[in-house]
């Protein structure tokens, strides 16, 4: 039921097979599947695996990974709480409410699982559902990428994962509570910030992947700079983009945009970029420019 490959702590049972592992300082990985398989797609953590210093520690009873300040315990039946060892409080607490512990104060008939999934017939995809007690009804959650609402604190809140016109999905969440926690699954779903139950969907995936870190002190700066680390830093912008940028919703053909560059010439405006923003392709997803209204795109160095 539990062992450990190098730093990695190992959970199966039944069908599914769980990976606990360090992933820089005071951070875990937590990968689950029930393929044969883990798949190995690292995606946001592409930076890779920092060494680090961890503990593993197995008993009969349970399993434990330390990594700096932040622990996470695995039960025999499976269920998973993540702890600040600084302060020893329970930071994250899986959601389950079924009958395979029965020494769990939370047992139930109600036959909820904490990690739920489901087949997608004629595929070898599962809809994903990963559930987390709510620590703190009083919780502020912040982050999430970009969306068209006027709500700072996402407590309460119920997010689409997916890309949209003016809707820019980041599934990277930094809690009150002192930890943040990237839900490293690129497909679509949801996440839902209740007061009771925290809940991550995935609607089509293989496995179920997502980063935790701690702060010691709770300070959110730690927390980003940590997240930062794991997934890379942004570049710096090239001295050409930093000026002024022109744009417009759109430029007909070739000929439209070069007379707007041509006037910020003759008017001897300051200009860094101008953008061609979209359907200057033949076909949808086309990148490349139509040779009917775009003849000769290399004339724009020449204004």
């Amino acid at each position: 039921m539990f062992s450990q490959d190098g730093n990695r702590l190992i959970f199966r049972y039944d069908a599914e097979k769980l990976w606990i592992e360090p992933w820089g300082d005071n951070a875990l990985r937590i990968r689950a599947t029930k393929l044969a398989k883990m798949p190995e797609a690292d995606w946001a953590l592409e930076e890779g695996r920092p060494e680090v210093n961890s503990s593993i520690d197995i008993s009969e009873s349970e399993a434990t990974i330390t990594n700096g300040h932040i622990k996470a315990v695995i039960s025999r039946p499976g269920k998973i709480i993540i702890y600040n060892t600084a302060t020893g409080k329970v930071l994250l607490e899986e959601y389950a409410r079924n009958r395979n512990d029965l020494l769990d104060p939370k047992c139930s008939s109600l036959q909820i699982e904490a990690r739920e999934f489901a087949p997608i017939p004629g595929t070898d995809n599962f809809k994903l559902s990963a559930r987390f007690e709510s620590q703190d009804p009083n919780e502020k959650i912040y982050g999430m990428g970009q969306y068209q609402m006027p709500f700072l604190n996402l407590k309460g809140l119920d997010l689409e994962l997916a890309h949209r016109n003016s809707q820019a999905s980041v599934p990277f969440a930094v809690s009150s509570l002192g930890f943040g926690l990237l839900w490293n699954n690129p497909g679509v779903g949801r996440a839902t910030f209740g007061k009771h139950v925290m809940t991550f969907e995935a609607y089509s995936t293989t496995v179920l992947d997502y980063w935790v870190v701690v702060s010691k002190d709770g300070q959110p700066s730690d927390i980003v700079e940590a997240y930062s680390a794991a997934t890379g830093y942004i570049p710096m912008m090239p001295e050409y983009g930093l000026g002024f940028w022109q744009c417009k919703l759109r430029y007909q053909n070739q000929e439209e945009l070069l007379e707007v560059a041509r006037e910020y010439k003759r008017r001897k405006l300051p200009l860094d970029v101008i953008v061609c923003d979209f359907f200057h392709w033949e076909l949808q997803g086309d990148w490349s420019f139509d040779p009917t209204y775009w003849p000769d795109p290399g004339m724009y160095n020449q204004t």
